[in-house]
């Protein structure tokens, strides 16, 4: 069944896209939640115009994306953590405490499913996190553990 999306669907397509899917999928999920319509020979202007309204915003995303980068990389960020006197913290530094305090030094809303961290710090000093981005635009944060107090 021919339907045009009217919103992101992951792994089905994107705002505007006529796409091929199940009736089932159609009938049960994207039709009765507004996500989609049926698709006919009057619903292909309306697609034009909402991939072209979806291009434009992807623009304007991908250029404050841009923006948010440089803002992230200009400067170390300090995240402070207890630790002992030999540099060990109690604990460790996560997705969270690094998203809040880039959030607070930049001024850029970061959410913690942005930081790509491979492992929670766990011990004090410097080290690059990496930032996801929107549209793949990634940001490198210079990130630095100071012990608290």
């Amino acid at each position: 069944m021919k339907v045009l999306l009217r919103k992101d669907i992951d792994g089905v397509g994107r705002r505007g896209d006529i796409v091929d899917v199940k009736g089932g999928f159609a009938r049960n999920f994207l039709l009765p939640s507004g996500s989609a319509l049926v698709a006919s020979d009057a619903v292909a202007d309306q697609a034009a115009a909402m991939r072209r309204s979806r291009d434009l915003k992807d623009a304007q995303d991908l250029a404050a994306a841009e923006a948010q980068k440089a803002a992230i990389e200009r400067g170390r960020v300090h995240v402070p953590a207890r630790a002992s006197a030999q540099g060990k913290l109690f604990g460790s530094v996560g997705p969270v405490e690094v998203a809040t305090a880039l959030t607070a030094a930049t001024g850029v809303e970061i959410d913690r499913s942005q930081v790509l961290l491979p492992e929670h710090l766990k011990e004090l000093g410097e080290t690059t996190v990496a930032v996801q981005l929107f549209g793949g635009v990634q940001a490198s944060a210079t990130i630095e553990v100071v012990p608290q107090g």
